[in-house]
């Protein structure tokens, strides 16, 4: 997760136009030279939750609250490095790339030092960056900022490296640098995504592909609750190691599973008596999730977008009750949601124990959706709800 990446990303003003002039305008008083402009898109996952890790399906989208670069070579061994939202500096020297104790530092040279490691020559750079994707809303901002500084770097110096290379080269980058184990979802849809289209990616063999997402009557709205339990962490490590004891399990009768991927609900009853019944429902979920997923594009495909919005309850169900990651809040907004005829499907979105709900709402009734959630938000627990209307766009770009 990125810490104190930008501090004003909840002002209206911060649009992506206002951003790009206010970086490029920042970039020339500091540098005194013509910058070149990039952008990189958090992202949404709307169906898939909890499968990456199990060699499954995700169905994330890149979304229009967005990170902007403006970057520039400057003929040294030195890059020189601000932040807008932080409106802090920093300098270092291509010669010692290491992590630093400047925590949004790190994920620029977490990529540096990637390029570094293939041997790719990076020369110095100046660099001013900011944006308006929410801090801690599970929008991947680190990614956004991983991808799009790989994006730029690999343009102005023209390395001429593919999109799916340089998500690898971010993955790791957060790896290393940030010291978050992530999968590849966030940074591929940072740089994979396109306009009006989410992205359906095997977690096992990376395959990809698109599915048309009809956003001219609504659009997704992430309801932030504002909770971050520290369960989060340490309950993420207990699911895996539940999910990867009932594979153990169920390798003992076939031998070629090598993760939930491979299994079925008919293998999961069969062998229910050997399995430990909350192994069981952790199982049970992530194999009716990547279902799910599946039941969801072709949904998209038929254009159904009222069962794909059933699908995304049945998933927050699963969520709450199979794999119990959700909490108080998430399920609140989610049961809300069922009083508005304008909302198609939500569920809680990420690893859980706070976050956001992804909405799917009609354009007609958003006002009335974010005034009405606030409201019963704010007198079920006394907190101002924060809400972000998105549209789904391309992925990263120069501009």
């Amino acid at each position: 997760m990125l810490h104190a990446l930008s501090v004003q990303n909840d002002l209206p003003r911060f649009t992506n136009t206002y951003m790009q002039q206010a970086i490029i305008t920042k970039f020339k008083e500091l540098y005194g030279q013509e910058p070149l402009l990039f952008r990189s898109p958090g992202r949404v996952n709307l169906i898939g939750e909890h499968t990456d890790y199990n060699d499954g399906f995700v169905l994330p989208a890149a979304i229009d609250k967005e990170i902007h670069f403006a970057i520039a070579p400057n003929q040294t061994e030195t890059i020189r490095l601000y932040s807008f939202d932080m409106q802090e500096q920093a300098t270092y020297s291509l010669q010692t790339i290491k992590r630093t104790e400047n925590s949004w530092a790190n994920y620029l040279l977490g990529v540096v030092a990637q390029f570094q490691e293939s041997n790719y020559k990076l020369n110095g750079f100046d660099l001013v960056f900011g944006g308006n994707v929410p801090i801690g809303a599970g929008l991947s901002s680190s990614a956004a900022v991983e991808c799009g500084l790989a994006f730029a770097l690999n343009q102005i110096f023209g390395f001429g490296l593919d999109r799916f290379t340089l998500a690898k080269m971010a993955q790791k980058a957060e790896h290393e640098f940030a010291g978050v184990r992530c999968g590849i979802m966030d940074q591929f849809a940072s740089l994979f995504g396109k306009k009006e289209h989410v992205v359906k990616l095997d977690c096992r063999s990376l395959a990809y592909e698109y599915f048309h997402f009809d956003m001219s009557l609504y659009r997704i709205v992430l309801c932030d609750t504002q909770v971050k339990h520290s369960l989060a962490s340490s309950e993420y490590n207990t699911r895996r190691m539940e999910c990867e004891t009932g594979v153990a399990t169920l390798q003992k009768h076939y031998p070629d599973i090598t993760s939930l991927r491979d299994v079925t609900i008919s293998m999961l009853e069969k062998h229910q008596p050997e399995l430990d019944p909350v192994v069981y429902r952790r199982c049970m979920y992530v194999v009716q999730e990547n279902s799910r997923v599946e039941e969801a594009c072709q949904a998209l495909q038929n254009g159904d977008l009222k069962l794909f919005g059933e699908k995304m309850y049945a998933s927050h169900n699963g969520l709450q009750h199979d794999y119990e990651v959700s909490c108080p809040e998430l399920d609140f907004l989610v049961e809300e949601t069922k009083k508005h005829d304008s909302v198609l499907g939500a569920r809680m979105m990420g690893g859980g124990f706070g976050g956001c709900t992804i909405n799917i709402v009609s354009i007609a009734a958003l006002d009335e959706f974010t005034q009405k959630m606030s409201e019963a938000y704010q007198k079920q627990y006394n907190v101002q709800l924060k809400t972000y209307i998105t549209e789904i766009v391309d992925g990263s770009s120069q501009l």
